[in-house]
């Protein structure tokens, strides 16, 4: 059984590097930040040297990486060096650019699955989350037992790039959710209300979400560990507005929320946790 390639070991690479780690399987990791790879040894797994080196020892190789300019560059390497593999991309990025890094892998022998994960890096690592599968089917069939040694869900929902617009739609609800618990618990402080109870009253009503209750203890505490980075969330939501351009579908929620955002961003939160937003609404 040859060795599972993960390519960017930041919060969502390392959980699922973990949870292959976990399932028994052979890691072969690689990532530009050296505490990365050495984190990756310290449970079991093996660090390569390059890109190169993963395409050379594994099958398949998942890349899970910050940026679309980091996506496209990986992939074009792996396009050259990795025939009769396949490349399973979990990053975030545009539907157009999905489709076009699916074409050029097939025209150069190299399978490729759009498979983005739904699902804080923290709750990946509990098994908590959801796998979108787009591309071949046949493809799919073959990896899923090893998808859902990841996740315990990991469905096809059609082609390339098909996938990551169902990701972007599902980060669309993130972010408006997230914001919505965040104005709703300022709301809560402001009118001088215990907050944690609130909060605990709130999970338990009609009003949950699953952001209500994976960000509402982190607004509560005003403490902000990144399980997904404002500054890389940022970039979701311009691709979110992008791909509804494209479609031609108004977001006018969204439109808002990247404002309040982008408020927090400026006001130097980029590092934090995407529920720092509700320091937008303090200021407010």
């Amino acid at each position: 059984m040859a060795g599972v390639g993960v390519v960017g070991l930041g919060l969502l690479g390392s959980a699922v590097a973990g949870r292959l780690r976990a399932a028994g399987r052979e890691v072969i990791g690689y990532d530009v930040v050296a505490e990365r790879n050495r984190a990756l040894e310290a449970i079991g797994g093996r660090a390569a040297a390059s890109v190169a080196a993963v395409a050379e020892a594994a099958d398949p190789i998942c890349v899970v990486l910050p940026s679309l300019s980091a996506v496209e560059d990986v992939v074009h390497a792996l396009a050259a060096t990795a025939r009769g593999r396949t490349v399973v991309q979990m990053s975030t990025i545009s539907p157009a650019l999905t489709e076009r890094l699916a074409r050029e892998c097939a025209q150069r022998g190299v399978d490729f699955l759009d498979c983005p994960i739904s699902g804080t890096s923290g709750m990946v690592a509990r098994g908590d989350g959801i796998i979108f599968v787009g591309g071949e089917h046949a493809v799919y069939e073959r990896w899923r037992p090893l998808f859902e040694t990841i996740l315990p869900r990991a469905v096809h929902v059609g082609a390339a790039g098909q996938a990551m617009v169902l990701k972007l739609v599902a980060n669309l609800l993130v972010a408006l959710h997230s914001a919505a618990a965040a104005e709703a618990l300022a709301m809560v402080e402001r009118a001088g209300l215990d907050a944690a109870q609130a909060l605990e009253l709130l999970e338990a009503s009609a009003a949950t979400s699953r952001m209500l209750q994976v960000r509402g203890p982190l607004i509560v505490k005003r403490d902000f560990p990144a399980q997904m980075k404002l500054d890389l969330f940022m970039k979701d939501l311009h691709l979110i507005q992008d791909a509804a351009r494209a479609l031609e579908t108004p977001v006018p929620l969204t439109d808002v929320a990247e404002r309040l955002y982008a408020a927090a961003q400026t006001a130097g939160h980029g590092g934090e946790d995407l529920a720092v937003v509700v320091t937008a609404f303090a200021r407010r």
